[in-house]
């Protein structure tokens, strides 16, 4: 598989858009090495972005100590 599939598929995952094939593709995947590493570093941007997100979100609404 290759990196763009592994990004691709995490996308499609991430935005609950797999269809069945897709779904099928990205678990067998699991099994390949290149693509968990492509699937980890997705993955971490990803949450990283929404920490980020949430972060900023908050700041305004903090009260000072």
């Amino acid at each position: 598989m290759s990196t763009s599939d592994s990004n691709y598929l995490i996308q499609q995952l991430l935005r609950n858009n797999l269809t069945r094939a897709e779904l099928d593709e990205f678990l067998a995947g699991l099994h390949d090495e290149d693509a968990v590493r492509v699937y980890s570093e997705v993955l971490q941007t990803f949450f990283t972005a929404l920490l980020d997100q949430h972060d900023h979100q908050t700041e305004p609404n903090k009260q000072p100590e």
